[in-house]
């Protein structure tokens, strides 16, 4: 008992620096400024042809010089029919006949790892000196690059890192998905209020192509399958720390669309966490630790009444306490990017993932898992 509540005690108190940290990082304000940024916005895709269209459309928005961006879609092996429907979206939205420039070609494949090879074979041909990372089945707004340009020229920046959200219903496994990714936003934005910076996304990230090059891209975690952004972040870090930023704005917030079967929301996780041992930064290894021994103190609770370890009023304090500290955090972030959740959703998911997240922590250490597909091994 004494173990589960110290364990319990100090993720309590991470989750109060985490909200301290959390408002230290100010909101962006844009000036009026002629956009002067070159980019070159890199977009992986392997059988997305039902999310290609609304990101085709967004792009067709988006309020930037046409000589100032290019985007190239990669095409990691599709089997379905994504490049003719990226194809007739092009043509339909009348893209082919505008002065913005998109190309398709084909992935390089070279390691273990499709995503980081995709980006690395859009580099080779990349343009400019700004590369943005997003995802096919993003949804991009429509001052997303306006508002990265405004920043670059207002910083002195090498990486920036910028915020991801779901386009969710409200069925109770789409809820779960946003509340689960609200928190690692909000681990994200409060690591650098912290001035630890520990996560990124790589459906809202860009960095200096020469940069890339310094630091040698994605060589020596390229048998890695995934982690295509936390790698690179952390040797951007580790080249300067103070040159990676994060980038507090709506107008540079992307879309993406949660999972529609549990099996789905599994594997993802299960590849997100399959990465972690990988980590280099330690600030972000004794988070990690810190919030599955917070969510193993909890989880563990019912066994402790089972055997009258522990009073049924104390197992009652512990949650309610874990409740609220979550919660706190969890509403900063969504209020900052106008994501609504009900209180109803959040206080089922608080029941279920704490043994969501031991399950998905030790299938991640003993199991492979699909992604797009294809199998791959820890």
């Amino acid at each position: 008992m004494i173990v589960v509540s110290f364990f319990f005690f100090i993720y309590i108190l991470a989750i109060l620096i985490f909200i301290i940290g959390f408002d230290k990082v100010p909101e962006f304000k844009s000036k009026n400024t002629d956009p002067k940024t070159g980019f070159t916005v890199i977009i992986p895709f392997r059988n997305e042809a039902q999310h290609l269209p609304n990101l085709i459309k967004s792009i067709r928005k988006i309020d930037y010089p046409s000589n100032l961006v290019e985007y190239i879609f990669v095409d990691d092996e599709s089997t379905d029919n994504s490049i003719q429907i990226l194809h007739n979206q092009i043509s339909q939205l009348g893209l082919d006949k505008s002065k913005i420039a998109i190309s398709i070609i084909k992935n390089c494949r070279s390691s273990n790892s499709p995503k980081k090879d995709a980006i690395t074979t859009a580099l080779n041909t990349a343009k400019n000196n700004w590369i943005v990372t997003t995802d096919a089945d993003c949804i991009l707004p429509e001052k997303w690059l306006l508002t990265f340009d405004n920043y670059i020229q207002q910083n002195d920046c090498n990486m920036i890192v910028a915020p991801v959200t779901y386009k969710a219903t409200s069925h109770f496994l789409h809820q779960f998905q946003v509340l689960d990714f609200l928190s690692l936003q909000a681990s994200t934005v409060s690591g650098f209020g912290l001035k630890n910076p520990f996560l990124c996304n790589g459906a809202n990230l860009a960095y200096r192509k020469k940069i890339f090059t310094k630091v040698n891209g994605f060589e020596n975690n390229n048998s890695i399958a995934s982690g295509d952004d936390i790698f690179l972040f952390e040797k951007f870090l580790k080249d300067d720390k103070h040159g990676v930023h994060y980038l507090k704005s709506n107008d540079v917030l992307v879309q993406t669309s949660p999972l529609n079967s549990i099996s789905e929301v599994v594997q993802q996780r299960i590849r997100w966490a399959s990465k972690t041992a990988n980590y280099t930064l330690n600030f972000g290894k004794l988070i990690g630790t810190i919030v599955l021994l917070g969510n193993g103190s909890i989880a563990i609770l019912p066994v402790l009444i089972f055997f009258k370890i522990i009073p049924i009023s104390l197992v009652f304090f512990y949650f309610l306490t874990k409740l609220l500290f979550d919660y706190f955090l969890i509403q900063k972030i969504g209020k900052c990017y106008q994501q609504k959740f009900s209180f109803i959703d959040y206080l089922k998911s608080s029941l279920v993932y704490p043994y969501f997240s031991i399950y998905i922590f030790t299938m991640s250490v003993f199991n492979s898992y699909q992604w797009k597909e294809r199998t791959f091994k820890k």
